[in-house]
């Protein structure tokens, strides 16, 4: 059976401009074969059935050549694949996506297109130049600055000049200065406003405002611009009354989170509303216990128990699972108190249909075993659903009750995971003022197992609680404890030690 192809444009990197059509291919593909300019939040989110083959380029050094590239996605077609052709940008606009395209319908190849938001249009928007405006231009021209070493710049300066309107130049910051002096001798005035666009969208954007008589000399005393965009015309004098992005609270924060994929939303949600670049690499996954013969008999006598003790949603996922398969329902609950460790489990209990009767002040084992200690009396019978790798605290603090019956049963385990196409070690010695932020002691582990070798003592760990901050702490890391062990806390944490450096 043959496959599909999609070309997809993944925008210019901030993932809240990735469509939501793309967002769909992307999730269901089998093969995904993208391109250097798309982002590492977005590549995260390649499902881990998939596979990866990366198609990078970056000026003179192609990883795969087109024509490669090409012949890739007509053999995965030709295997009855799933393939994601994933660029940044539009893949029709400078993409080379026409010539992808070609190869396979030649074959017979079925595809589509799901059109990108492109960098031309979006980086100018980011920086608060609007690319037309009804007083100063009426109109906006694309043209590719990609040339050849060591080869003249053919381009007919004297037409673009008679155009009267913006002029937006991609991938032409090797060949700025011939851009500028071309304009100015078809006639363009040398104090025309011109501007570079630095990696638009992203915690590292840049904007350098100048004219085309002094914009080379800027960007030849700059280091590290790529990539970037050129803007020549009137609506450049703009940009320092419209800019919006870096207004944000947190533009500049760029943060890596290790929570489990199904965990992260929220948190990363609010950190993106409040303007930092979000990374999203999962460093643990939970997996549940399926041959559990001492969970299945407790859910069998369920009404037995005086207390049911949950410590995060994993376990009340999985707990309501085994109710599920034992044809039993939250009815069966009647009877039972309930505990949660803190809010985020105390929410899934919620979509439940289970609300707790204690959550302690502090989020913590210690807390939660002593609050729940000092209401038990003697002879209840408590069940402790939870990670094979438990807290010992809980049961530390239960202890000093007689004649309490603790059934302390592991219904899942935590795996390390390791990344594939973004990869922790990269995001933070390319990135050094990356800060890394943990909602458990296992994230922490996970993410020294991701890093193994790596110097990790010049980090900031932004963590959930004193627990995972002593994870922490023992690997080096320059630690942060959140005021309270919430959502919000933690977010507000992440600002407070971004300001600090600035």
């Amino acid at each position: 059976m043959t496959g599909k192809v999609w070309l997809v444009g993944a925008g210019p990197s901030d993932i809240g401009l990735l469509t939501l059509r793309a967002k769909q291919v992307i999730e269901a593909a089998d093969v995904v074969v993208y391109d250097a300019l798309v982002s590492p939040e977005i590549l995260t989110m390649v499902p881990d059935s998939a596979q990866l083959i990366n198609a990078g380029k970056r000026s003179s050094h192609h990883i795969l050549r087109q024509e490669q590239t090409n012949q890739v996605l007509l053999e995965e077609a030709l295997k009855g694949k799933r393939v994601v052709r994933l660029k940044g940008g539009d893949p029709f606009l400078f993409g080379r996506g026409g010539e992808e395209l070609q190869l396979l319908a030649e074959h017979g190849i079925p595809f589509e297109v799901v059109p990108g938001i492109t960098s031309a249009i979006s980086v100018p928007a980011y920086n608060g130049i609007p690319v037309t405006h009804r007083d100063f231009v009426s109109s906006v021209h694309i043209i590719t600055g990609h040339k050849k070493a060591d080869e003249p710049l053919h381009m007919d300066f004297e037409a673009l000049v008679r155009l009267h309107g913006t002029l937006v130049f991609l991938m032409g910051v090797a060949a700025a200065a011939d851009i500028c002096q071309g304009l100015i001798g078809g006639g363009m005035s040398p104090e025309t406003p011109a501007a570079i666009l630095s990696r638009g969208t992203t915690a590292e954007q840049r904007r350098l405002v100048s004219d085309l008589a002094h914009l080379p000399e800027q960007i030849a005393a700059e280091k590290d611009l790529t990539p970037a965009i050129i803007v020549v015309g009137e609506v450049c004098r703009l940009a320092d009354q419209f800019a919006w992005y870096e207004k944000k609270e947190l533009f500049g924060c760029r943060v890596v989170i290790t929570r489990p994929k199904d965990r992260s939303s929220r948190l990363t949600q609010v950190l993106r509303e409040k303007g930092a670049e979000v990374i999203e690499i999962p460093a643990i996954r939970t997996e549940r216990i399926t041959e559990n013969d001492r969970l299945r008999l407790a859910v069998e006598h369920i009404d037995s128990y005086q207390w049911i003790v949950f410590t995060s949603p994993a376990g009340v996922k999985y707990f309501i699972q085994a109710l599920a398969e034992e044809k039993r329902d939250v009815r069966q609950l009647a009877g039972v108190k309930i505990a949660s460790l803190g809010p985020g489990t105390a929410r899934a209990l919620g979509e439940a249909g289970i609300y707790p009767d204690l959550m302690p002040q502090t989020y913590d084992g210690e807390h939660l075993g002593r609050e729940l200690a000092a209401l038990l009396r003697g002879g209840e019978r408590i069940l402790l659903p939870r990670a094979k790798k438990g807290n010992p605290e809980i049961v530390r603090e239960i202890a000093k009750i007689p004649d309490v019956s603790l059934e302390d049963i592991a219904i899942y385990d935590t795996i390390y995971e390791q990344t594939r196409a973004v990869t922790t070690r990269d995001q933070f010695e390319k990135h050094p003022q990356t800060m890394a932020v943990f909602t458990s002691a296992s994230t922490v582990r996970g993410f020294l197992a991701q890093t193994e070798g790596m110097d990790v003592s010049g980090i900031d760990a932004c963590c959930i609680g004193r627990q995972t901050a002593a994870e922490a702490e023992k690997a080096g890391m320059r630690i942060h404890i959140a005021a309270k062990a919430t959502i919000d806390s933690l977010a507000e944490l992440v600002g407070e030690v971004y300001r600090s450096r600035l």
